[in-house]
């Protein structure tokens, strides 16, 4: 189990000036990346603060799973047909896709999660936590605190909010507490 404070993560600015993002965790298939890829990494988990609208940055090959963390509406615009998306609700998309965002109500934040096509599935789901049933983690996954407060078990570690909990199934973290996780799957997908 590794526990990321999202207060240590560095905030690096988009190439077109309308955010930034702070990454979570990344990582590469087995056999040390997919052959003939440019990118560095098979997979990744970020937050994301959008300040201003415009395109997204292309990511040909991947998958992506964007969902609202803190905000109220953002519009986005996926090869022409707009998809309103609101907190707390994921959505997929193909990365390769014309992409852009609008924000009609104000800044959002972001938690995406990108997936190399045919290497890893990605998943995000919200849960409202418990503070009387404890919620595991698994490998490959991530639990990050979007909102309330809880602490994570061995140890009952205090998290704050955007902190990160990487899973393990040789000592399997649980959060327990009030508010709400997104658990973050990462697969690889069998070939």
């Amino acid at each position: 189990m590794e526990i990321i404070r999202y207060a240590d993560l560095k905030a690096e600015p988009w190439r077109n000036g309308g955010g930034v993002t702070r990454e979570i965790a990344r990582g590469v298939a087995d056999d040390g990346g997919t052959a003939g890829s440019s990118a560095a990494w098979d997979w990744r988990v970020s937050i994301a603060e959008v300040g201003k609208a415009g395109e997204f940055s292309a990511f040909p090959g991947m998958e992506r799973v964007l969902t609202v963390i803190d905000g109220e509406l953002f519009l986005l615009t996926v090869d022409g047909v707009e998809h309103p998306l609101e907190k707390f609700r994921p959505f997929r998309f193909s990365g390769g896709a014309a992409t852009a965002g609008a924000l009609p109500t104000g800044d959002v934040r972001d938690l995406n999660v990108i997936t190399r096509t045919g290497a890893f599935k990605g998943y995000t789901s919200i849960i409202e936590l418990s503070k009387k049933r404890a919620h595991p983690l698994f490998a490959g996954q991530f639990g990050i605190l979007l909102q309330g407060q809880a602490a994570v078990s061995p140890g009952a570690e205090a998290l704050d909010r955007y902190d990160a909990v990487t899973g393990s199934d040789a000592e399997t973290p649980e959060i327990l507490g009030r508010g709400f996780l997104a658990v973050v799957s990462i697969d690889a997908v069998a070939g």
